[in-house]
């Protein structure tokens, strides 16, 4: 970690030791979890009972910690034994320390494992149970903690308390339900104060309220938690986007193939997905026979039963099959977010079956994919290569696996993608290639994604025949160009605000009639019909309203194109659009003929161009 930020963490993390001393200054009952530093701030998990904390106390609580900060309190550092720290969480009446103390007497991984510590930065864990465990105190206030921290209190930056949340103890819903405060800190007034205009900028862009407002998406309590409805327009989106994702697929070679939702459990539990997910596996009950079924949460396997169908040469190589589906999991209802966290997902999904001398070719293939699809849309990314530790939590031959990782960061050279190595990160199964998509505020997003597998070849004796007539073990690449369809469209929406370039947008031209006598209509109907033709998505407004409430309503639905229709636009034949301000258009503000504005804007659409001339 560079030296800056592990001062940023460091002193966010002071800010979270502040804002429990200053909430225990204010309600001394209160019993606390942990606070780690997070990005962009801090937060910590606080049980008080019945009260409930609330924006309007956020003042109050600000308040006692610049109080905290002014009186510039040093962070001492003290170490205790661990019985004796029990003694004191437990005379402190805090459970929650007391419990995480007693883990660590009984083992230090099982806080690390359930509470992630080294990233949280609240206490150690290691292989065995510890001795003695260190806090942090400043004023009067003590933590159990590993730190690290400022010098002082006085020694922090800007900050400013966001919001409020429920959280269950360690993750768990079986756990009592905590309260965790949030807040920002950064080095500067001038930085807290970006962030700040970054933030209300999101809540404009949240897709949830978008996709209420654009009409995209709707979710029901009847259908369920995390299982969204896309309505015609959210379908025009998703449609399109799945067009795009298997044209370029198409092109490469990729062949699609369709598989059912359920499957015996057997075929998970085979490919070891059954042991990694099965609490997140939807169950299905067969009323005909004893079998027991899964609602499928990956598309990997049933491709693989594909594969296994026949006996396959080398000279079949590569092998890919290309699938849009729906997977399952049975993700957490505290968890849910919108588009975001579902239960129903998505992916564009595809897998390779090929020789390791083949890795390079298919990554590369696969990569200038993705280069097209971003480039398409507007969005830069960088890659993370997710790469293997040295710790025993991998499958396959550690060779193979120095190969293809060496393979992977040359195909990320040679193609000058901006990327990164994370050690650690590699699923069980193989290396891997993880997208990190910047969105027009800076915010970074894990979309697409391609991955080797070593694995899953094995478990079902997938196999070919080499050019010897040698039996060989193919490998699998695992490959998703947008990843999951909600999870994009809820970056893509919150990306353009909802300002989707004109082969996206559901509605691409509004007709708006200035009065709804039969030569206006007629002409704004025979618009309407050249336009279909085009296979354009075109609208017409004849409703009683104004014509300035209708162009209104147009530009709230950020429709790209409207047209008014009158008695000079019958007369001339010739229109004035009104082109969406984050369009750009040669010629804008000058006439074009109905039949060459049309055409313009359907070449405009099929080329997924983001910029047109309307006179040719």
């Amino acid at each position: 970690m560079p030296e800056t930020d592990e001062k940023l963490a460091a002193m966010r993390h002071s800010l979270a030791h502040i804002m429990a001393a200053a909430v225990q200054r204010l309600k001394p009952e209160a019993k606390f979890g942990v606070g780690p530093a997070v990005e962009n701030g801090f937060y910590y998990d606080i049980d008080l009972g019945e009260t409930k904390l609330s924006e309007e106390d956020f003042g109050k609580i600000e308040a006692e910690m610049r109080k905290i900060i002014s009186e510039d309190q040093p962070f001492e550092r003290l170490e205790k034994p661990v019985d004796e720290a029990i003694a004191w969480a437990r005379e402190s009446g805090q459970p929650y320390k007391e419990e995480l103390l007693n883990d660590l007497k009984r083992s230090g991984t099982t806080v690390a494992k359930d509470l992630n510590a080294e990233e949280m930065g609240t206490i150690a864990g290691g292989d065995a149970a510890v001795d003695s465990v260190s806090f942090y105190k400043n004023g009067d206030f003590t933590d159990l903690c590993r730190g690290a921290h400022v010098e002082s209190t006085g020694k922090v930056g800007a900050f400013k308390l966001l919001r409020v949340s429920g959280a269950y103890w360690r993750g768990n819903e079986k756990n009592p339900q905590m309260q965790r405060l949030y807040g920002a800190g950064f080095f500067s007034e001038d930085e807290l104060k970006r962030h700040l205009e970054m933030l209300e900028e999101a809540k404009k862009r949240d897709h949830r309220r978008l996709g209420q407002e654009l009409d995209l998406f709707v979710f029901s309590d009847m259908v369920g938690a995390g299982l969204p409805l896309f309505t015609p327009r959210g379908t025009i989106l998703r449609d399109q986007l799945l067009g795009f994702s298997e044209e370029l697929q198409r092109a490469a070679g990729f062949q699609k193939v369709a598989i059912p939702h359920i499957t015996k459990q057997v075929l998970y539990e085979k490919s070891g997905h059954w042991d990694k997910f099965g609490d997140e596996l939807f169950l299905v009950k067969s009323q005909e026979t004893s079998d027991q079924f899964v609602l499928k949460p990956m598309n990997c396997p049933h491709h693989a039963q594909i594969y296994a169908a026949r006996p396959r040469s080398y000279r079949e190589l590569p092998i890919r099959y290309m699938e849009s589906t729906i997977q399952y999991r049975d993700e957490k209802k505290g968890e849910l977010n919108g588009l975001s966290r579902v239960r129903a997902i998505s992916i564009d999904d595809a897998h390779v079956f090929c020789a390791l001398e083949q890795i390079e070719a298919e990554f590369t293939s696969i990569m200038n994919m993705i280069k097209d699809m971003y480039g398409v849309l507007g969005m830069k990314f960088s890659a993370r290569l997710s790469f293997r530790d040295d710790s025993d939590g991998y499958l396959g031959d550690p060779t193979s696996w120095e190969k293809a990782q060496k393979t992977i960061e040359d195909v990320a050279k040679k193609l000058d993608i901006d990327y990164f190595v994370e050690e650690g990160e590699a699923a069980f199964y193989g290396p891997k290639i993880d997208i990190m998509v910047t969105d027009a505020l800076g915010r970074e997003w894990q979309c697409a994604t391609e991955q080797l597998d070593f694995v899953q070849p094995e478990r079902f004796g997938l196999t070919y025949v080499d050019a010897e007539g040698t039996e060989k073990q193919p490998v699998m690449i695992h490959k998703a160009l947008l990843g999951s369809f909600e999870r994009f469209l809820a970056v893509y929406i919150e990306h353009t605000a909802g300002r989707f370039p004109t082969w996206l947008a559901p509605e691409q031209i509004r007709v708006i009639t200035v009065n709804q006598e039969d030569p206006t209509v007629e002409c704004a109907n025979k618009l309407v019909e050249q336009a279909r033709q085009l296979g354009l998505r075109i609208e017409i407004d004849n409703s009683n309203e104004s014509v300035g409430k209708k162009i209104r309503a147009a530009e709230v639905a950020k429709v790209p194109y409207s047209v008014v229709i009158g008695e000079k636009e019958i007369t001339s034949g010739e229109v004035m659009p009104r082109v969406r301000s984050d369009i750009k258009v040669q010629g804008n503000g000058q006439p074009v003929g109905i039949e060459q504005f049309l055409k313009t804007v359907a070449n405009e659409a099929k080329s997924r161009v983001h910029k047109t001339s309307l006179h040719g």
